[in-house]
């Protein structure tokens, strides 16, 4: 039963809505911004639980003796058609409901924020190729190395970005701490890119046979990991103890930002042993609910 309902929660991409969400919250305690609207949480939640599964769902047509979660999802396959569209008019409900409280606001957006808004929609849209072929063939999964940071732009996006258009919009208050923001955006991007290229060696011997041509397919597994995972996280190690000297965090702050650095690391180092796909799915996502919980720990130090 636990089985069943672990499998539930990661691969029904319910566990990226909790994610989704709480990134924002962390994100909103470090900028020390107002919460957004319960309305804004739930549509945050259940947007990207919505773009995964059906992502996945279009590629699993068929049943799989290699892959438990493309077996999942051809043995689920009414059920999450079902909820696929509950889950959408629940969206849209939402969605609906938030235009009509704030469509004044949203028309009057500068146009820095629209600008903002359609750069996240091509990107999230060009990763899994969900816009129209007649419209644009490019598909960023197609790029290979270019992937993970497009990945983790997508991730920095949606939780440093869309609260700050989403506060414009609610209360029509802006944010102008820009080099706090820069960071933090900054550090969210390389984080996600970093979790997303781990992510890659789970995928390596397709992505081989695809000629795709990731970090792991083009440098081996051990040059990935010690010549591009390990620096990129050391480098963010440097510079957030650069920035937290710079800015005047405190030393609970620091150790709690530190964390995330650290316990990744060591899952990287670990990756030279294969694991199977609910290990990345709990483990290498569960880091950035990790790096959520202890951001917004280490603001309740902040006075």
């Amino acid at each position: 039963m636990l089985g069943k309902i672990i499998r539930f929660i990661f691969f029904g991409n319910y566990f990226v809505g909790i994610l989704a969400v709480a990134l924002t919250l962390e994100a909103t305690l470090q900028l020390r911004l107002p919460f957004n609207s319960l309305n804004y949480y739930l549509l945050l939640f259940l947007a990207p639980t919505i773009y995964y599964t059906y992502a996945y769902n279009k590629v699993s047509t068929a049943p799989s003796t290699t892959n438990p979660r493309n077996q999942w999802y051809f043995e689920h396959k009414k059920f999450i058609n079902w909820s696929q569209a509950v889950l959408f008019i629940s969206c849209m409900l939402l969605a609906i409901n938030l235009l009509y409280q704030n469509f004044q606001h949203i028309l009057a957006l500068p146009l820095s924020y629209w600008i903002a808004i359609v750069i996240i929609i091509i990107a999230g849209g060009l990763y899994y190729g969900l816009l129209p072929k007649s419209f644009l063939k490019f598909n960023l999964r197609n790029t290979g190395w270019l992937k993970a940071f497009v990945i983790g732009f997508v991730w920095a996006c949606c939780a440093n970005v869309l609260p700050l258009i989403m506060l414009k919009i609610e209360t029509g208050v802006g944010y102008h701490d820009s080099v706090l923001w820069t960071w933090l955006f900054i550090k969210n991007w390389m984080f996600c890119t970093v979790n997303a290229i781990i992510f890659d060696i789970k995928d390596y011997p397709t992505d081989a046979n695809k000629h795709l041509r990731t970090f792991v397919v083009r440098y081996g597994l051990r040059r990935t990991i010690f010549n591009i995972l390990i620096p990129l996280l050391i480098i963010g190690l440097i510079s957030l103890g650069i920035f937290a000297s710079y800015k005047g965090f405190g030393i609970p702050q620091v150790l709690f930002n530190i964390l995330p650095f650290i316990l990744t690391i060591y899952v990287a180092y670990s990756m030279h042993r294969r694991k199977n796909i609910l290990y990345y799915l709990m483990v290498i996502d569960g880091l950035i609910l990790f790096k959520a919980i202890c951001g917004i720990i280490g603001m309740q130090f902040v006075h």
